[in-house]
Parts: C-alpha cells; sequence; structure tokens
C-alpha cells in the first residue's frame, strides 16, 4: 500500500493491518451469495420451464410476476439504502442487514426449489416466493455494496477492492453456472430428474451462503464515522433529490441500464435454451459454454488494477468494444453459417468468452463510475449518502433484468419454444415418479430437441447476439459523451473534499 493510501485509510479509522484483511475478507464474503443470485436469477425460469407444464396464460403470469417483483425490487433498493443509512448499532448500519438478508434468502430460495405444486397452485406459490426472495435478498445485496465507499476513500485502493470483489462474485457465479446445468439436465442429473437436481442444488448453496458472508461479517471493518451524525430521516423525497440532484449518478442510471439488458439477456435463460436446442439436452455442454465465457471475466479483473494503471477508463472501454463486437460477430457465424457440431460449439464458446470480456470490463467500470459518484455528491450537494448512491446498481440490475425477462418470454412464445419444454418437463416428471427410467427420458427428450427447426434455433440467437450488442454500444456513446468524472476530475474533487474538511 502506498504513503497515500495509508494516509487515506488512517484517516477513515482503518490500520494497515486491517486495511489488508479488509482486501480478503469483503470479496470472500460473495462467493456463496452470488452462488445463490445465479441459481435464482438465472435458472428460476430454466426451472421452472422444464419441470412445469405450462400453458401459454401461466407462463404469461410467471413473466408478469418475474417483471412485477423485479421493478418492486429496483423500487425498494433505494428505499433500503434510505433505512440502512439511517441504521444505528454497535455492529454499524450495514452488518445487521448482512445478517438478517442472508438468512432469510436462504430460506426462501430453499423452498423456491423444493416445494412441489402444479398448475395455478403452483403459480401463486411462485407469486409469493418470488416477491420474498425480492426483499430478503435487497436487504444483504445493499448492504454489502454500500459498505465498498467506507472502507476507503483512495481511488486506486477502490480499484483493488472493486475488482477483487467482482472476481470473487465471478468465481462464485461461474461454479454456479458450472454446476447447476451439469448436475441438473442430462446423465449427471443429481436423482435421475431435474426437480431433485435443483432442490439437492438450492439446499447446498442456501448452507454456503450464510457461510462464505460471515467472512464479511467478522473480518471486515469500516469507517464509522458516520455513527456520530443524525440519520436521515427514510424518505422518498431523499431518494429522488439524491438521483436528481447528482447529474453524473442519473447519467449513470440510463447507462447501467443499457449495460445490464445486454449483459443479463444470454446467461438468463436464452443461452442455455440455445445450447440445448442446437447441441442437444447436455448439461455439461452449457456447463463448458457459460463457464468458459465467464472465465476470461476472471482474467480481465485480476488485470484490471494493472489495465487501470496504463489506459483511462474510456480508452479501456473502446477497446474493449471492439473485442465484444468481434465476439457477437463469432457467435453469428458458428450459428448462421456452419452445421450444429462441436466445432461450431467452440467457436460459439469462443465468441461469448469475448463477449461477455469486453461486457465485464464495461461492468466494471460502471461500478466504479456509480461508487465515484459518492464524491461528487459530496462535493456539490454537501452529503455523501452512500448507500443511496449504493442502492443504484442493484436498482438498475433487478430493471434490467426484469425486461430481460420480457425479452425472452416474448421470444419464447413467439418461436413456440414453450411447445417444446412442456414435453421435456412431463419426461422429468415422469422420471421423477418413477414410471420411466432415466435412460428413457433421456431418449424421449432427444427426439424432442430433434423436432427443433432451424428458424426456431436461429431465432434464438438474434436475440441473445444484436439485442446485447446494441445495448451495448448505446451505454459505451452515452458514457463518453455525458460522464466526466473520469480519473483526473475525480482526483481533483477528493483533494478539494479534503481541503474543506480540514
Amino acid at each position: 500500500m502506498s504513503k497515500k493510501e495509508n494516509t487515506n485509510t488512517a484517516a477513515a479509522g482503518i490500520d494497515e493491518k486491517q486495511a489488508k484483511r479488509n482486501l480478503v475478507f469483503f470479496p470472500l464474503g460473495t462467493l456463496g451469495r452470488d452462488m445463490i443470485y445465479n441459481l435464482f436469477t438465472n435458472f428460476i425460469l430454466l426451472f421452472v420451464l422444464f419441470t412445469h407444464q405450462l400453458t401459454p396464460a401461466q407462463l404469461m403470469a410467471i413473466t408478469g410476476i418475474m417483471i412485477g417483483a423485479r421493478v418492486f425490487d429496483a423500487l425498494n433498493d433505494p428505499l433500503m439504502g434510505n433505512i440502512i443509512e439511517r441504521t444505528r448499532t454497535r455492529w454499524g448500519k450495514y452488518k445487521p442487514w448482512l445478517l438478517i438478508g442472508i438468512l432469510s434468502t436462504s430460506v426462501v430460495v430453499y423452498l423456491a426449489f423444493n416445494v412441489r405444486l402444479e398448475g395455478w397452485a403452483f403459480i401463486w406459490f411462485f407469486g409469493i416466493i418470488y416477491f420474498a426472495y425480492s426483499i430478503s435478498y435487497t436487504m444483504h445485496d445493499i448492504s454489502y455494496w454500500g459498505m465498498i465507499p467506507s472502507l476507503s476513500k483512495e481511488g486506486s485502493v477502490r480499484d483493488k477492492l472493486t475488482a477483487m470483489t467482482n472476481l470473487v462474485a465471478g468465481i462464485g457465479g461461474g461454479l454456479a453456472g458450472l454446476f447447476i446445468p451439469m448436475f441438473t439436465t442430462g446423465d449427471k442429473t443429481i436423482g435421475g430428474n431435474a426437480q431433485t437436481a435443483y432442490g439437492t442444488v438450492a439446499l447446498i448453496f442456501c448452507i454456503l451462503a450464510p457461510l462464505f458472508l460471515c467472512f464479511t461479517i467478522f473480518g471486515v471493518k469500516e469507517d464509522r464515522s458516520y455513527m456520530d451524525t443524525t440519520p436521515p430521516p427514510v424518505s422518498i423525497k431523499k431518494i429522488v433529490s439524491t438521483i436528481a440532484n447528482n447529474d453524473q449518478l442519473s447519467w449513470m442510471c440510463l447507462i447501467f441500464l443499457f449495460h445490464q439488458i445486454g449483459a443479463d439477456l444470454i446467461i438468463g435463460g436464452i443461452g442455455s435454451t440455445y445450447i440445448y436446442f442446437t447441441y442437444g439436452y447436455k448439461g455439461g455442454l452449457y456447463s463448458l459454454f457459460s463457464t468458459i465465457g465467464l472465465s476470461a471475466s476472471g482474467i480481465l479483473l485480476i488485470a484490471y488494477p494493472w489495465l487501470s494503471s496504463r489506459w483511462k477508463r474510456k480508452t479501456l472501454m473502446k477497446g474493449f468494444g471492439v473485442v465484444l463486437i468481434a465476439g457477437f460477430a463469432l457467435m453469428l457465424c458458428a450459428g448462421l453459417f456452419m452445421p450444429a457440431t462441436m466445432t461450431s460449439f467452440w467457436i460459439t464458446t469462443l465468441g461469448y468468452m469475448l463477449a461477455q470480456l469486453g461486457m465485464n470490463c464495461y461492468y466494471v467500470i460502471m461500478m466504479l463510475s456509480v461508487i465515484n459518484t459518492v464524491e461528487y455528491n459530496e462535493y456539490k450537494n454537501g452529503t455523501r449518502d452512500e448507500a443511496i448512491v449504493a442502492s443504484i446498481r442493484p436498482f438498475f440490475t433487478k430493471f434490467g433484468s426484469a425486461l430481460c425477462v420480457l425479452l425472452t418470454s416474448v421470444s419464447y412464445l413467439l418461436l413456440g419454444v414453450t411447445d417444446y419444454t412442456n414435453e421435456i418437463s412431463s419426461y422429468e416428471q415422469a422420471a421423477n415418479m418413477g414410471t420411466i427410467t432415466e435412460a428413457q427420458k433421456l431418449a424421449s427428450i432427444d427426439s424432442v430437441i430433434a423436432s427443433v427447426t432451424s428458424l426456431q434455433s436461429h431465432g434464438l440467437l438474434m436475440v441473445m447476439c444484436f439485442i446485447p450488442l446494441i445495448m451495448m454500444i448505446a451505454a459505451y456513446l452515452l458514457y463518453k459523451k455525458h460522464y466526466i468524472l473520469d480519473e483526473d476530475e475525480y482526483d481533483r474533487i477528493v483533494e478539494e473534499l479534503a481541503k474543506r474538511n480540514a
């Protein structure tokens, strides 16, 4: 740690030894959280489609529930941030919500994948459980990311902390992305059917998530100078005014929304369905697709502190924009102009890896850009409002994911995907009840997959390539034109604030 970093850390009431502990224990806390997040956010719709027979009305009801819950969740994020801002306990304002949130989330997610109902009774249960997840996950998610500004005011330390945290989050999500399809689809399915497999995976993740978050709860120390200030009242007006009076935060809201729509669409369901319909009902293939695709993100997050020391953020976005365009082009070429062989699968996977590399670089930059508006808010308006600012990222993550659910469900209905998933779910249910063997189930599902037309698989490919590409280009252009808090301007603001405080 540099002398400047030590000075800023000491000013925050954190000694050098504790600062090093924070760099280790804070990122570790999110490993299990991101396993649960990946399971529920990216696989819940797939779980429903492949384990329940749905009418078009029931699918639209589930779509409406998911959109409504995620919009509610998004609106709830700033409110939760405001509640955290006024929390005053002997454990600070973040850690109580970390504990309450992760325990309640684990219970909700376990029930979601282990309560077995059918028809409209399942739809009602799904609605209750989905809204419960929205509330419980928000508690610890806002608390977790809201801690970062309290761990250091030094830009380079935040770069390291954010990169390390996103790396561990990527590992957690990547492990989930590897093991969930591998052990819930194909010949390695736990228990021989998807329902049992998903229930078992949910149980394991719901145990791991609280255990890993203990690293943050018991091992991390934040600057608690806020304890000496009067807590702000819980106010919708305060939330709206914080965003409206911070032009940089306002622009980041729109930019981050575009990014999240692009980043979530493939992994939110369309990617897995495309792989299954094109290359077969084999969980191992989708595990390879998602894991190799995300592995590039891990390399990026390790290298990001070095990259950011050599190039400005806008320069990095321009360079990685070229990389993500090349990735989507590869995916389109492999899917449209090559037969569905392992060669085209590997080219598709390589393309996804490049696209994910670019999108993840954008994500890290978006994260830092949102966090840095805390000091801009203090500089311009006199208050930091850390938790409210931190709530913007999950707000637009969830709002973007709601739009992704809508795009996914509409694509499935237009392309007739549910006709095939209903057949597959009937065989999964039969295997669960023991009326057919696992081998018979897999053979029957193979025949269903073989009847998928090229129009349907190519339609899925078009959706998962063109929409993310357009969203990423829009995010880059808006960021380049409207975001002024580059590295030099941020350092100038921090120095000005130090003079004011002195």
